[in-house]
């Protein structure tokens, strides 16, 4: 299957998904293991890399949530960006601060649609020094 301009950064599919990455932040927030695992599928193939952390597979993954506490900082996003592939793929990035430190936070989901709904098939999280203006 060839891409046509029409099919990438679909608006439908862009909102779509948006909902679905603000649900999971909220969710993240709030440290709501069992939404945070919903939104990944549930599968041996699926793959997270965290800050400190990795999980390959959704039962690594379901236990890793289970050993997290809720965060006790606040988290504000920057420079979301989502592109849309077809109508059922999506990448969406972001970059991130954290109130309880100086690092830069970066955020990379590759959602799919899926006959149970837009699940993340692999996500990535990495915190780095920024330089301060």
């Amino acid at each position: 299957m060839s891409l046509t301009p029409a099919d990438i950064d679909n608006p439908v599919v862009h909102r779509e998904v948006r909902a679905c990455f603000d649900r999971y932040e909220q969710a993240l927030m709030a440290n709501d293991v069992q939404a945070l695992n919903d939104f990944f599928w549930q599968d041996p193939r699926v793959t997270r890399y965290g800050i400190a952390d990795r999980q390959h597979g959704h039962d690594e993954l379901v236990a890793y949530r289970q050993s997290v506490p809720a965060p006790q900082f606040t988290r504000q996003l920057h420079a979301i960006r989502i592109s849309t592939w077809a109508r059922d793929m999506a990448v969406v990035m972001c970059e991130f601060t954290r109130s309880d430190t100086e690092l830069r936070g970066f955020q990379t989901q590759t959602w799919a649609r899926l006959p149970n709904g837009w699940k993340i098939v692999s996500a990535h999280v990495s915190m780095i020094p920024w330089p301060t203006p």
